[in-house]
């Protein structure tokens, strides 16, 4: 771990702690200006739409210019625009449709920022030690995504979501001046390339010729969506309901973020053989949380199960870090990252919007033991996959086999039609 790895989690850590209270500061800042849940979504949205559009061209870019760059002319955009936010609010006259432009701008810093980030993290660890650098980098930001929103709602409740929205800008100025300072010296100068579109069809290319790759990241699309379904929607409703409200549903959500943690902490010791594997096996825990809260279980089960969620999914990315980094070129890995990215948000907001229609057509339990029946299927379908019972963690002495060449074509125009996991 040198000193690259280290500016980067110092960095990861700051903006976690920021960003983790932003999200409900943003969601108070809109109900305080007379907004209603329908409006809080439409902020919510605001962001996640240009996440989704630009993620692929922030990984093309990612891979074609010095990626500290991108992450610092990221930070300075979000900079920006969440201080814009938090003097809106602090104003007193925050208008929905400004909210949701700064939100926007927001989340298309995150787009060029998340796939040069994780090209950057991937880069700077080498040799044996890079499975126990991206578990501590884990712990670290997990670490901070959770102490974030515990600060950020007492933050809101003492000061108000501006001042809230403040500090986060903050926390991407600092951040940004600690990135500012990562060495690239180690990193190959990039070659002049045909274009973004070439670039693009790059990446898909060595997307779709590693069958282990593509079919994790259509694994998590589903996935990712389902989860977002249950959690964020149903979640909430059956505590209200079965559970005694709001505060056992937090106490559940602090379980699973406690789980990370220790899942994280787990994979700084552990270094299991067959990466895939074990992380595909990981993923059937995450089916837990819709199955109890379809029964529904007490919320002492509750909190058990979205620890052992938490810990299980920890366990996958962690492993979905090292096989990426020890099976895709450096120069390509924020062009991989973005398509991976891709598939972990593309259907979220989808499933999101459809989960209340699709409560009333079936019922919730049934909605909930869909999710935990997708999530099961779908991870036994990729065990299917050769490839990801046999991938297995090499020694830096060993030299990585030159795939095949992919038989697939890429698709016309080659930006897009592929979806990914969650890292």
């Amino acid at each position: 771990m040198g000193r690259n790895f280290h500016l980067l989690t110092a960095a990861a850590v700051v903006t976690g702690l920021g960003s983790a209270g932003a999200l409900i500061a943003s969601a108070f800042a809109v109900l305080e200006s007379g907004g209603s849940g329908t409006e809080v979504g439409l902020v919510a949205a605001a962001r996640t739409v240009p996440l989704v559009l630009f993620l692929l061209v922030g990984g093309a870019v990612a891979d074609r210019i010095p990626r500290h760059r991108v992450m610092v002319a990221a930070n300075a955009l979000n900079f920006l625009s969440q201080g814009a936010f938090g003097l809106l609010v602090l104003s007193g006259h925050a208008q929905l449709w400004q909210m949701m432009l700064l939100s926007a701008l927001g989340g298309t810093g995150q787009a060029f920022f998340g796939p040069a980030a994780e090209g950057m993290v991937l880069s700077s660890v080498r040799g044996e030690g890079a499975g126990r650098a991206f578990a501590v980098f884990r712990v670290a930001m997990n670490g901070a995504n959770i102490g974030g929103a515990a600060l950020g709602g007492a933050l809101v409740a003492a000061v108000g979501p501006g001042w809230v929205l403040l500090v986060d800008s903050l926390a991407f100025a600092v951040a940004g001046a600690l990135r500012a300072f990562l060495d690239v010296s180690h990193v190959p100068e990039r070659e002049p390339g045909e274009g973004m579109l070439a670039d693009l069809r790059e990446g898909w290319r060595e997307v779709v010729g590693r069958p282990w790759l593509w079919a994790v990241v259509l694994q998590f699309a589903v996935v990712n969506a389902v989860v977002a379904a249950a959690e964020a929607v149903y979640g909430p409703l059956v505590a209200e309901e079965h559970l005694g409200g709001a505060r056992p549903w937090g106490i559940a959500l602090g379980a699973f973020g406690a789980g990370t943690v220790c899942g994280a902490l787990l994979l700084t010791r552990w270094k299991p053989r067959r990466l895939l594997l074990t992380g595909a096996l990981s993923v059937f825990p995450l089916a837990l949380p819709s199955a109890a809260l379809a029964v529904p279980v007490s919320a002492p089960t509750l909190v058990a199960v979205m620890f052992v969620s938490g810990l299980a999914v920890e366990t996958f990315a962690v492993t979905w870090m090292l096989a990426l980094h020890q099976e895709i070129p450096e120069e390509k890995f924020s062009r991989v990252s973005s398509y991976d990215w891709l598939g972990s948000v593309a259907m979220v907001p989808l499933a999101t919007s459809l989960a209340g229609p699709v409560e009333s057509l079936v019922g919730r339990p049934t909605a909930l033991w869909g999710c935990s029946a997708l999530i099961v299927l779908l991870t036994a379908a990729v065990l299917c996959v050769p490839d990801v019972r046999n991938l297995r963690r090499r020694s830096p002495a060993a030299p990585a086999p030159v795939p095949d060449q992919p038989t697939l074509k890429a698709p016309s125009g080659g930006s897009g039609e592929g979806t990914s996991s969650p890292s």
